[in-house]
């Protein structure tokens, strides 16, 4: 079973309200079996909503609200989701396809909490729950390699 992020599968949760729609992801899904994840409006929050980016160790959006709680609830919460999930099918969790640069989902690289489009080195909270547990992970942006 793989971890994928709804926005990549044209769920409407973009903080904008809108999605990140991409071809690819959605054909892997045809073929393998997955759970569909987006752990910022499980964490409460609305869509469309301000932009968030992580700030040392807060999550904050572009308004200056302090939205730590909601993305740690969100992230964890969606986390226990997918090994529930895992356990109900009698599947092991094989990999994450998650949305690149988010404060919840980006691996390797996120924005850097300036709202500038700029990037630093970093996970987002849900992507470095998944890394802790050993759970590989690609972003949209690499080519699917399972």
């Amino acid at each position: 079973m793989y971890v994928i992020s709804k926005c990549l599968l044209g769920h409407n949760c973009k903080y904008d309200g809108g999605n990140n729609r991409n071809e690819a992801v959605i054909e892997f899904c045809r073929t393998h079996s997955y759970i569909a994840v987006c752990p910022e409006t499980a964490g409460g929050l609305p869509a469309p909503r301000p932009p968030a980016e992580i700030r040392g160790k807060r999550v904050v959006d572009k308004e200056g609200r302090d939205l730590t709680f909601n993305f740690r609830e969100g992230a964890y919460g969606s986390f226990l989701d997918c090994l529930q999930e895992a356990a109900a099918r009698e599947e092991h969790i094989d990999g994450a396809i998650l949305k690149a640069n988010s404060p919840s989902c980006g691996y390797g690289q996120i924005y850097d909490g300036t709202f500038s489009g700029k990037l630093k080195a970093g996970n987002g909270i849900f992507a470095q729950i998944l890394e802790n547990d050993n759970i590989e992970i690609i972003t949209e942006k690499e080519k699917i390699k399972w």
